[in-house]
């Protein structure tokens, strides 16, 4: 089997699990290993792995361990020739002990309640997040190989810079995630005096609370990781709360209202699933060949708030420029475009159908 189809997954829990199965649903031959060795053994029996051990021939390397041991594990895998990507939910400093051109920071916002790899599941990525975290030094290459595996498992990528990662994940992942496990904490201290509350816990307690059911042990390393983001997010949220707080106590009707008209338009336009063909347009992008162009145009895209739906590089006959192409809605196509001419590029947009 060609090498541009063998790949490596270092952890084999729920992500890494998943990440092996949806790579073997499509042909791909995947070789693994976990600090766990009856994990990794698991992974085979269940169809996630073909064989236990390391690849030095695959193309591309998930590392998908906790994050304190990430950057360890990174490095060792680029001893080999191909592309390496993690699943860490934390970014800046991963990507900052790897530094290293063929490394890719990669995290995708995908779970479940399912714990392991007994609850890994093949199309957990489809219509999932996946943030990609190209720097000034990521190589085009290994970049749009890593973004065109990961695409391939259904996933959406986002290009943020790591920093940026950290600061909105914290936000709209790891606080919610703390504050989940404060209400089951809450909960819990109360139905010791009153044993019939969390009969009583209705679908949006159910709801908020769901993420609290995942494996804890991920956690104590990602807050380490992310402690001054995820402290800032929790003292913005103690400030919401407060500011609820005193418009229930002084039931300022119609200011709570207006609040809560504002939180329920927020949550129906959060964005939804990739549009068809024919609602796409080719953004072209010529570039000189210096460091930082793939990352400044890629998370750019990102910080305005548009989906790339696709991505490819191509590289002139002169070797010192080449020309991103890529994919976004055809409504935000004058956006992106604005917003690289204001960079200085001169993109050219084209309907795709």
């Amino acid at each position: 089997m060609s090498s541009e189809r063998r790949a490596l997954v270092i952890g084999t829990g729920l992500i890494g699990g998943s990440i092996g199965l949806a790579l073997k649903a499509q042909g791909w031959r995947v070789t693994g290993r976990d600090v766990d060795e009856s994990r990794a053994a698991r992974a085979v029996e269940l169809g996630a792995l073909d064989d236990v051990g390391d690849d030095p021939s695959a193309s591309i390397t998930f590392v998908a361990t906790p994050v304190s041991s990430v950057a360890r594990e990174a490095r060792a895998a680029l001893r080999g020739g191909g592309v390496v990507t993690d699943v860490g939910g934390v970014k800046g400093a991963i990507v900052a002990a790897v530094a290293d051109a063929r490394f890719v920071g990669g995290h995708p916002m995908a779970g479940s309640e399912q714990e392991g790899v007994d609850g890994a599941d093949a199309g957990l990525f489809e219509g999932a997040t996946w943030v990609l975290t190209p720097t000034d030094d990521t190589d085009a290459e290994a970049y749009s190989r890593v973004r065109s595996v990961v695409s391939s498992l259904g996933a959406e990528v986002v290009a943020l810079r790591p920093e940026d990662h950290d600061a909105l994940v914290a936000l709209v992942s790891h606080v919610p995630h703390l504050t989940a496990a404060a209400l089951m904490q809450l909960a819990a201290s109360g139905a010791e005096e009153h044993a019939v509350l969390l009969r009583l816990a209705a679908g949006g307690f159910r709801d908020m609370t769901r993420v609290a059911a995942g494996h804890p042990g991920i956690w104590p390393d990602i807050c380490a990781e992310n402690r001054g983001a995820i402290v800032a997010g929790i003292d913005r949220l103690q400030g919401a709360l407060s500011e609820m707080r005193s418009l229930v106590d002084g039931g300022d009707r119609d200011a709570l209202l207006q609040w809560l008209e504002e939180a329920r338009r927020a949550r129906v336009n959060l964005p939804v699933r990739a549009p068809r063909p024919e609602e796409l347009a080719e953004i072209r992008v010529p570039v000189p060949d210096r460091p930082g162009v793939l990352a400044e145009v890629t998370t750019l895209v990102g910080e305005i708030g548009v989906n790339m739906f696709d991505f490819e590089t191509v590289h002139s006959s002169a070797g010192d420029r080449g020309v991103l192409v890529f994919l976004v809605e055809a409504g935000a196509a004058d956006l992106v475009r604005g917003a690289l001419l204001a960079r200085g590029y001169k993109p050219s947009a084209h309907p795709l159908a």
